[in-house]
Protein backbone atom coordinates (compact mmCIF):
# COMPACT_ATOMS: atom_id res chain seq x y z
CA UNK A 1 0.00 0.00 0.00
CA UNK A 2 1.31 3.42 -0.80
CA UNK A 3 2.02 5.51 2.34
CA UNK A 4 1.03 8.77 0.57
CA UNK A 5 -2.26 7.43 -0.70
CA UNK A 6 -3.38 6.16 2.37
CA UNK A 7 -2.61 9.47 4.45
CA UNK A 8 -4.85 11.23 1.81
CA UNK A 9 -7.37 8.55 2.44
CA UNK A 10 -7.46 10.60 6.04
CA UNK A 11 -8.59 13.42 4.47
CA UNK A 12 -12.13 14.88 3.96
CA UNK A 13 -11.64 13.91 -0.20
CA UNK A 14 -10.09 11.24 0.61
CA UNK A 15 -13.18 9.95 3.27
CA UNK A 16 -15.81 10.23 0.40
CA UNK A 17 -13.81 8.53 -2.13
CA UNK A 18 -13.63 5.79 0.48
CA UNK A 19 -17.07 5.88 0.88
CA UNK A 20 -17.84 5.95 -2.62
CA UNK A 21 -15.12 2.36 -2.57
CA UNK A 22 -16.91 0.82 -0.09
CA UNK A 23 -20.38 1.19 -2.37
CA UNK A 24 -18.48 -1.10 -5.23
CA UNK A 25 -16.56 -3.35 -2.61
CA UNK A 26 -18.25 -6.07 -4.08
CA UNK A 27 -18.11 -5.10 -7.26
CA UNK A 28 -16.11 -6.44 -10.29
CA UNK A 29 -12.65 -5.13 -9.38
CA UNK A 30 -11.58 -3.38 -12.61
CA UNK A 31 -15.00 -1.76 -12.99
CA UNK A 32 -14.86 -0.27 -9.68
CA UNK A 33 -11.51 0.93 -10.33
CA UNK A 34 -12.51 3.08 -13.34
CA UNK A 35 -15.39 4.33 -11.16
CA UNK A 36 -12.93 5.61 -8.57
CA UNK A 37 -9.96 6.86 -10.81
CA UNK A 38 -13.24 9.80 -12.05
CA UNK A 39 -12.15 11.47 -8.85
CA UNK A 40 -9.13 10.58 -7.36
CA UNK A 41 -5.60 9.05 -9.06
CA UNK A 42 -4.66 5.54 -9.59
CA UNK A 43 -3.00 4.98 -6.04
CA UNK A 44 -5.70 6.77 -4.48
CA UNK A 45 -8.49 4.68 -5.77
CA UNK A 46 -6.60 1.64 -5.29
CA UNK A 47 -5.67 2.88 -1.94
CA UNK A 48 -9.66 3.45 -1.22
CA UNK A 49 -10.71 0.16 -2.99
CA UNK A 50 -8.44 -1.96 -0.70
CA UNK A 51 -9.50 -0.63 2.56
CA UNK A 52 -12.59 -1.20 1.49
CA UNK A 53 -12.00 -4.94 0.65
CA UNK A 54 -10.29 -5.53 3.91
CA UNK A 55 -12.87 -4.26 6.09
CA UNK A 56 -15.47 -6.51 4.13
CA UNK A 57 -12.77 -9.48 4.95
CA UNK A 58 -11.84 -7.96 8.29
CA UNK A 59 -15.95 -8.61 9.53
CA UNK A 60 -15.71 -12.06 10.96
CA UNK A 61 -12.46 -11.16 12.93
CA UNK A 62 -13.36 -7.26 14.10
CA UNK A 63 -17.41 -7.52 13.74
CA UNK A 64 -18.78 -4.11 13.70
CA UNK A 65 -15.71 -2.22 14.41
CA UNK A 66 -14.28 -3.11 11.39
CA UNK A 67 -15.85 -0.66 9.72
CA UNK A 68 -14.35 1.91 11.66
CA UNK A 69 -10.86 0.71 11.20
CA UNK A 70 -8.12 0.80 9.06
CA UNK A 71 -6.03 -2.19 7.66
CA UNK A 72 -2.99 -3.39 5.92
CA UNK A 73 -3.49 -7.14 4.18
CA UNK A 74 -0.28 -9.12 6.32
CA UNK A 75 -1.59 -6.60 9.55
CA UNK A 76 -5.15 -7.58 9.21
CA UNK A 77 -3.74 -11.36 8.88
CA UNK A 78 -1.61 -10.65 11.77
CA UNK A 79 -4.01 -8.80 13.81
CA UNK A 80 -4.78 -10.10 17.82
CA UNK A 81 -8.74 -10.88 17.66
CA UNK A 82 -10.25 -8.36 19.91
CA UNK A 83 -11.96 -10.52 22.20
CA UNK A 84 -8.35 -12.32 22.68
CA UNK A 85 -6.57 -8.31 23.23
CA UNK A 86 -9.13 -7.44 25.18
CA UNK A 87 -8.21 -10.44 27.40
CA UNK A 88 -4.53 -9.46 27.86
CA UNK A 89 -5.17 -5.80 28.29
CA UNK A 90 -7.55 -6.88 31.67
CA UNK A 91 -4.50 -8.57 32.53
CA UNK A 92 -2.17 -5.99 32.45
CA UNK A 93 -5.19 -4.09 34.40
CA UNK A 94 -5.47 -6.86 37.01
CA UNK A 95 -1.29 -6.41 37.81
CA UNK A 96 -1.74 -2.02 38.07
CA UNK A 97 0.41 -1.93 34.36
CA UNK A 98 -0.08 2.01 33.86
CA UNK A 99 2.22 1.99 31.21
CA UNK A 100 3.02 -0.13 27.42
CA UNK A 101 5.28 -0.16 24.95
CA UNK A 102 4.54 -2.10 21.90
CA UNK A 103 7.05 -3.95 20.21
CA UNK A 104 5.99 -4.49 16.61
CA UNK A 105 2.79 -2.82 17.17
CA UNK A 106 1.65 -3.86 13.65
CA UNK A 107 -2.26 -2.37 12.69
CA UNK A 108 -2.57 -1.40 16.58
CA UNK A 109 -5.20 -4.04 18.04
CA UNK A 110 -3.38 -4.75 21.07
CA UNK A 111 -2.72 -1.01 21.52
CA UNK A 112 -6.71 0.00 21.11
CA UNK A 113 -7.32 -2.84 23.91
CA UNK A 114 -4.81 -1.98 26.14
CA UNK A 115 -5.56 2.12 25.71
CA UNK A 116 -9.61 0.71 26.26
CA UNK A 117 -8.41 -0.56 29.46
CA UNK A 118 -6.87 2.95 30.92
CA UNK A 119 -3.26 1.66 29.87
CA UNK A 120 -1.05 4.55 28.32
CA UNK A 121 0.64 3.04 25.27
CA UNK A 122 3.24 3.46 22.60
CA UNK A 123 3.79 1.48 19.76
CA UNK A 124 6.70 0.94 17.03
CA UNK A 125 6.88 -0.75 14.24
CA UNK A 126 9.49 -1.07 11.52
CA UNK A 127 6.83 -0.36 8.99
CA UNK A 128 5.86 3.17 8.06
CA UNK A 129 2.50 2.68 6.28
CA UNK A 130 1.67 -0.22 9.90
CA UNK A 131 2.57 3.00 11.93
CA UNK A 132 0.60 5.11 10.06
CA UNK A 133 -2.63 2.84 10.08
CA UNK A 134 -2.38 1.91 13.61
CA UNK A 135 -1.85 6.06 14.39
CA UNK A 136 -4.99 6.19 12.14
CA UNK A 137 -6.87 3.37 14.46
CA UNK A 138 -6.18 5.15 17.79
CA UNK A 139 -7.37 7.93 16.32
CA UNK A 140 -10.73 6.70 14.56
CA UNK A 141 -11.47 5.53 17.76
CA UNK A 142 -10.84 8.34 19.77
CA UNK A 143 -7.66 6.43 21.97
CA UNK A 144 -4.78 8.04 23.14
CA UNK A 145 -1.55 6.49 22.31
CA UNK A 146 1.63 7.45 20.43
CA UNK A 147 3.24 5.62 17.08
CA UNK A 148 6.67 5.80 15.31
CA UNK A 149 8.75 4.03 12.97
CA UNK A 150 11.49 1.87 14.45
CA UNK A 151 13.21 -1.20 15.44
CA UNK A 152 12.39 -2.59 18.39
CA UNK A 153 15.80 -3.95 19.33
CA UNK A 154 16.58 -0.71 19.44
CA UNK A 155 13.84 0.48 21.49
CA UNK A 156 14.43 1.18 25.34
CA UNK A 157 12.05 -0.38 27.46
CA UNK A 158 12.88 0.51 30.97
CA UNK A 159 9.99 3.57 31.38
CA UNK A 160 7.41 1.37 30.52
CA UNK A 161 5.73 -0.86 32.95
CA UNK A 162 4.91 -3.80 30.82
CA UNK A 163 7.01 -4.22 27.48
CA UNK A 164 4.75 -6.18 24.59
CA UNK A 165 6.30 -7.89 21.83
CA UNK A 166 4.46 -9.77 18.94
CA UNK A 167 7.68 -11.18 16.81
CA UNK A 168 7.10 -11.39 13.02
CA UNK A 169 6.64 -15.04 12.00
CA UNK A 170 7.47 -15.25 8.63
CA UNK A 171 10.65 -15.48 6.56
CA UNK A 172 11.08 -15.38 2.93
CA UNK A 173 9.57 -18.46 1.74
CA UNK A 174 6.47 -17.34 4.22
CA UNK A 175 5.12 -18.09 7.54
CA UNK A 176 7.82 -19.87 9.47
CA UNK A 177 7.71 -22.20 12.69
CA UNK A 178 11.00 -21.78 13.50
CA UNK A 179 12.23 -19.04 16.18
CA UNK A 180 15.51 -18.54 14.26
CA UNK A 181 13.33 -16.67 11.49
CA UNK A 182 11.36 -14.28 13.53
CA UNK A 183 11.73 -10.62 13.93
CA UNK A 184 13.07 -9.73 16.17
CA UNK A 185 15.00 -12.47 16.99
CA UNK A 186 14.09 -15.30 19.93
CA UNK A 187 17.18 -13.78 21.37
CA UNK A 188 15.73 -10.41 21.60
CA UNK A 189 12.94 -12.59 23.36
CA UNK A 190 14.39 -14.17 25.62
CA UNK A 191 16.47 -10.58 27.09
CA UNK A 192 12.99 -8.88 26.66
CA UNK A 193 11.17 -11.54 29.40
CA UNK A 194 14.22 -10.99 32.11
CA UNK A 195 11.86 -7.91 32.98
CA UNK A 196 8.01 -7.51 32.89
CA UNK A 197 6.60 -8.66 29.48
CA UNK A 198 4.22 -10.65 27.83
CA UNK A 199 5.69 -11.54 24.20
CA UNK A 200 2.84 -13.24 21.68
CA UNK A 201 4.13 -15.99 20.20
CA UNK A 202 2.60 -19.07 17.89
CA UNK A 203 0.33 -21.34 19.48
CA UNK A 204 2.73 -24.68 18.59
CA UNK A 205 5.63 -23.20 21.01
CA UNK A 206 7.75 -26.13 22.44
CA UNK A 207 6.97 -26.41 26.47
CA UNK A 208 10.93 -26.70 26.45
CA UNK A 209 11.39 -23.18 24.53
CA UNK A 210 9.73 -21.35 27.22
CA UNK A 211 12.40 -19.54 29.65
CA UNK A 212 12.48 -21.10 33.04
CA UNK A 213 9.90 -18.32 35.48
CA UNK A 214 7.86 -17.30 32.50
CA UNK A 215 4.66 -18.42 32.19
CA UNK A 216 3.40 -19.81 29.28
CA UNK A 217 -0.61 -19.11 27.94
CA UNK A 218 -2.66 -20.36 25.43
CA UNK A 219 -5.63 -18.50 24.12
CA UNK A 220 -8.52 -20.14 22.26
CA UNK A 221 -11.57 -18.03 20.97
CA UNK A 222 -14.77 -19.85 20.26
CA UNK A 223 -12.65 -23.42 20.00
CA UNK A 224 -10.37 -21.83 17.96
CA UNK A 225 -6.51 -21.96 19.18
CA UNK A 226 -5.09 -18.31 18.26
CA UNK A 227 -2.11 -17.93 20.19
CA UNK A 228 0.08 -18.24 23.18
CA UNK A 229 1.56 -15.79 24.97
CA UNK A 230 4.62 -15.77 27.44
CA UNK A 231 3.95 -13.77 30.52
CA UNK A 232 7.12 -12.65 32.59
CA UNK A 233 8.18 -11.04 35.80
CA UNK A 234 5.85 -9.93 38.65
CA UNK A 235 3.18 -10.68 35.37
CA UNK A 236 3.70 -14.45 35.60
CA UNK A 237 1.32 -16.17 38.12
CA UNK A 238 2.10 -20.21 36.80
CA UNK A 239 3.80 -22.39 34.70
CA UNK A 240 1.61 -23.27 32.24
CA UNK A 241 -2.22 -21.67 31.49
CA UNK A 242 -5.14 -22.29 29.17
CA UNK A 243 -7.37 -19.84 28.33
CA UNK A 244 -10.79 -20.28 26.68
CA UNK A 245 -13.38 -17.34 25.76
CA UNK A 246 -16.36 -18.60 24.39
CA UNK A 247 -20.30 -17.31 24.34
CA UNK A 248 -20.64 -18.19 28.41
CA UNK A 249 -17.49 -15.88 28.22
CA UNK A 250 -14.15 -16.56 29.99
CA UNK A 251 -12.48 -19.37 32.03
CA UNK A 252 -8.97 -19.88 32.75
CA UNK A 253 -7.43 -23.55 33.99
CA UNK A 254 -3.79 -23.59 35.08
CA UNK A 255 -0.83 -26.62 35.96
CA UNK A 256 -2.16 -25.81 40.21
CA UNK A 257 -5.20 -27.09 39.26
CA UNK A 258 -6.30 -30.75 40.42
CA UNK A 259 -5.39 -33.48 38.09
CA UNK A 260 -6.70 -37.11 37.59
CA UNK A 261 -4.18 -38.98 35.50
CA UNK A 262 -5.41 -42.23 35.51
CA UNK A 263 -6.45 -44.57 32.27
CA UNK A 264 -9.84 -46.16 32.66
CA UNK A 265 -12.34 -48.00 30.88
CA UNK A 266 -14.97 -45.75 28.50
CA UNK A 267 -17.34 -44.44 30.93
CA UNK A 268 -20.96 -43.34 29.78
CA UNK A 269 -19.36 -39.93 28.32
CA UNK A 270 -16.52 -38.68 26.58
CA UNK A 271 -15.34 -35.55 26.61
CA UNK A 272 -12.77 -33.77 24.08
CA UNK A 273 -10.95 -31.07 25.58
CA UNK A 274 -10.48 -27.54 23.90
CA UNK A 275 -7.21 -26.72 21.86
CA UNK A 276 -5.99 -24.52 24.51
CA UNK A 277 -6.32 -27.26 26.81
CA UNK A 278 -4.58 -29.66 24.92
CA UNK A 279 -1.69 -27.41 23.84
CA UNK A 280 -1.22 -26.60 27.53
CA UNK A 281 -0.48 -29.93 28.47
CA UNK A 282 -3.68 -29.99 30.74
CA UNK A 283 -5.63 -32.69 29.98
CA UNK A 284 -5.37 -34.47 33.32
CA UNK A 285 -7.10 -31.42 34.70
CA UNK A 286 -10.10 -31.89 32.41
CA UNK A 287 -10.11 -35.03 33.55
CA UNK A 288 -10.10 -34.13 37.14
CA UNK A 289 -12.68 -31.31 36.79
CA UNK A 290 -15.25 -34.21 35.09
CA UNK A 291 -14.37 -36.76 37.70
CA UNK A 292 -12.99 -39.48 35.12
CA UNK A 293 -10.30 -40.39 33.53
CA UNK A 294 -7.83 -40.89 30.90
CA UNK A 295 -8.98 -43.80 27.85
CA UNK A 296 -5.00 -43.68 26.47
CA UNK A 297 -1.81 -42.43 28.84
CA UNK A 298 -1.45 -40.49 25.14
CA UNK A 299 -4.27 -39.49 23.59
CA UNK A 300 -6.57 -36.19 24.69
CA UNK A 301 -9.78 -38.04 25.42
CA UNK A 302 -11.32 -37.76 28.65
CA UNK A 303 -13.74 -40.25 30.00
CA UNK A 304 -16.30 -39.97 32.80
CA UNK A 305 -19.50 -41.93 34.23
CA UNK A 306 -21.17 -38.06 34.78
CA UNK A 307 -22.21 -35.85 32.17
CA UNK A 308 -20.70 -31.87 33.32
CA UNK A 309 -20.83 -29.03 30.88
CA UNK A 310 -17.31 -27.81 30.91
CA UNK A 311 -16.06 -24.61 28.78
CA UNK A 312 -12.53 -26.49 28.54
CA UNK A 313 -13.80 -30.29 26.67
CA UNK A 314 -17.00 -30.62 24.92
CA UNK A 315 -19.01 -33.56 26.26
CA UNK A 316 -20.87 -36.38 24.19
CA UNK A 317 -22.86 -39.22 25.46
CA UNK A 318 -21.32 -42.40 24.87
CA UNK A 319 -24.18 -44.70 22.53
CA UNK A 320 -22.14 -47.89 21.79
CA UNK A 321 -18.63 -49.14 20.99
CA UNK A 322 -18.87 -50.00 17.03
CA UNK A 323 -16.65 -52.73 15.32
CA UNK A 324 -13.15 -50.71 14.20
CA UNK A 325 -12.08 -52.54 11.39
CA UNK A 326 -13.69 -50.59 8.22
CA UNK A 327 -16.08 -53.57 6.60
CA UNK A 328 -17.41 -54.50 9.80
CA UNK A 329 -18.17 -50.68 10.28
CA UNK A 330 -19.24 -50.20 7.29
CA UNK A 331 -22.13 -52.43 8.04
CA UNK A 332 -22.87 -51.45 11.56
CA UNK A 333 -23.51 -48.11 10.43
CA UNK A 334 -26.14 -49.30 7.54
CA UNK A 335 -27.65 -51.33 9.77
CA UNK A 336 -28.92 -47.94 11.87
CA UNK A 337 -29.32 -46.23 9.19
CA UNK A 338 -26.68 -43.29 8.92
CA UNK A 339 -26.37 -41.64 5.90
CA UNK A 340 -24.68 -38.09 7.69
CA UNK A 341 -21.73 -39.00 9.45
CA UNK A 342 -19.19 -36.40 11.67
CA UNK A 343 -15.66 -38.25 12.07
CA UNK A 344 -13.59 -37.13 14.62
CA UNK A 345 -10.30 -38.65 15.42
CA UNK A 346 -7.59 -38.50 17.58
CA UNK A 347 -4.36 -41.17 17.74
CA UNK A 348 -5.07 -43.24 14.87
CA UNK A 349 -4.01 -43.57 10.90
CA UNK A 350 -7.50 -42.36 9.73
CA UNK A 351 -8.95 -39.48 7.10
CA UNK A 352 -12.37 -38.56 7.98
CA UNK A 353 -12.93 -37.63 4.25
CA UNK A 354 -11.76 -40.53 2.93
CA UNK A 355 -12.91 -42.68 5.07
CA UNK A 356 -16.62 -41.46 4.71
CA UNK A 357 -16.49 -41.81 0.82
CA UNK A 358 -14.88 -45.32 1.07
CA UNK A 359 -18.05 -45.95 3.84
CA UNK A 360 -20.89 -45.09 1.07
CA UNK A 361 -23.76 -44.32 3.56
CA UNK A 362 -27.21 -43.48 2.31
CA UNK A 363 -29.15 -43.59 5.31
CA UNK A 364 -31.46 -40.81 6.78
CA UNK A 365 -30.03 -40.79 10.42
CA UNK A 366 -26.99 -38.65 10.90
CA UNK A 367 -24.51 -39.70 13.82
CA UNK A 368 -20.85 -38.62 14.94
CA UNK A 369 -18.36 -41.39 15.10
CA UNK A 370 -15.21 -41.33 17.59
CA UNK A 371 -11.84 -42.88 16.40
CA UNK A 372 -9.23 -43.51 18.88
CA UNK A 373 -7.15 -45.66 21.01
CA UNK A 374 -8.59 -46.87 24.12
CA UNK A 375 -5.57 -48.61 26.17
CA UNK A 376 -3.43 -48.67 23.10
CA UNK A 377 -6.06 -50.19 20.92
CA UNK A 378 -8.04 -48.89 18.05
CA UNK A 379 -11.35 -48.02 18.61
CA UNK A 380 -14.58 -46.94 17.22
CA UNK A 381 -17.72 -44.87 19.34
CA UNK A 382 -20.76 -43.93 18.42
CA UNK A 383 -21.67 -40.59 20.60
CA UNK A 384 -24.14 -37.70 20.87
CA UNK A 385 -23.27 -34.31 21.84
CA UNK A 386 -24.27 -33.06 25.16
Amino acid sequence: MDLDAFRWLLTDDGQALLARAEEHAGDDPLAAQTRLREQATPEQAAAALTQATLRRRAEPKFGELAARLYFTPDGLEQATRPAVARHRAARLQAFAATTLVDLGCGIGGDLIASAEAGVVCAGVDLDPVRVAVAEANLAALGLPGAVMVADAVDVDTSPFSVAFADPARRSARGRSFSVDDWTPPWSFVEQLLRRDSCVKVAPGIPHDLVPAGAEAEWVSDHGEVKEAALWSGSLATTARRATVIGRGGLATLTDEDPVADEVRAVGDFLYEPDGAVIRAGLVTAVAAGVGGGLVDPHIAYVTSDRAFRSPFARGYRVVEELPYREKQLKAALRERGVGRLTIKKRGVDVVPEDLRKRLSLSGDAEATLVMTRVAGSGTALLVQPL
